[in-house]
């Protein structure tokens, strides 16, 4: 394997031949690393942590390191990381709490920015984007294909639904829309369907008019949630229907 004489690999952790590891990074004894995987400087990877294949570590990130809880007392908590992932300068992920379920995960082919903080037991999905400093609280669950813009703090045991797009400096506090562009101007706002973004993943023009239709519904209409909630039960389509089963089954409440 390629290892680079100034790394510190402990004995016990688990590093492919395949992998490389650059100078000055540090793998802890219970470090399970895949196939294909890049540390380029100064990684530091920690805890008990299982990680996929062609994942790439830019320096300075401090990966699996105890969560940031005054509750947490050394228990023998998880990072679990899926395949294809790019994890950039400086980001911080920290593993779980007993209290919190004992393990954060995030998925495969996510791309996480310089500084971005993901806090204990929060579960990231596949295909999302964390902009630089977004910051995850502990117990966030952000789902597949979502964006948290830049300098985004994201409280604790919120959710982003699929497919949304949250602009940069978006303090939030409720759960997220899936489908939806969120923002901060004065106030945080849903501002309809991310069209564009959804364009972009593959959604047909008449996948996006539907779902555009229930967020008119939701967010412009003079409805309230409950009526809203009645009509788009007459629409077509499954992403009608997740978007009605995430209002339903919101914790916090979501961004209107």
């Amino acid at each position: 394997m390629s290892v680079h004489p100034s790394a510190v690999v402990a004995a016990g952790a688990v590093v492919p031949e395949s992998s490389a590891v650059g100078p000055y990074c540090t793998i802890g004894p219970e470090v399970v690393l895949g196939e294909d995987c890049k540390l380029i400087s100064h990684v530091v990877l920690d805890g008990r942590t299982r990680i996929g294949a062609r994942n790439t570590f830019h320096p300075f990130c401090a990966v699996g390191v105890a969560p940031q809880d005054l509750k947490y007392g050394g228990e023998p908590t998880a990072l679990e990381i899926g395949d294809g992932n790019t994890i950039r300068e400086n980001v911080t992920v920290s593993r779980g709490t007993v209290g919190g379920g004992g393990v954060t995960r995030i998925g495969s082919d996510c791309l996480l920015m310089a500084g971005v903080h993901i806090g204990h037991d929060s579960q990231v999905g596949n295909h999302c984007i964390l902009a630089n400093c977004a910051t995850l609280a502990g117990h966030v669950l952000i789902e597949d294909y979502a964006t948290v813009g830049a300098f985004c703090p994201v409280h604790q045991h919120c959710v982003v639904g699929k497919y949304a797009f949250i602009g940069g400096g978006t303090i939030v506090t409720q759960d997220v829309l899936p489908f939806s562009k969120s923002s901060a101007r004065r106030e945080n706002k849903a501002f309809g369907a991310n069209s564009m973004g959804l364009e972009r993943r593959g959604f047909s023009p008449e996948r996006i008019r539907l779902i555009q239709k229930a967020f008119r519904l939701l967010l412009v209409s003079k409805l309230n949630t409950t009526q809203a909630i009645e009509k788009m039960r007459e629409m077509e389509g499954e992403d009608v229907g997740l978007l009605v089963s995430f209002i339903e089954h919101s914790e916090r409440g979501v961004i209107k």
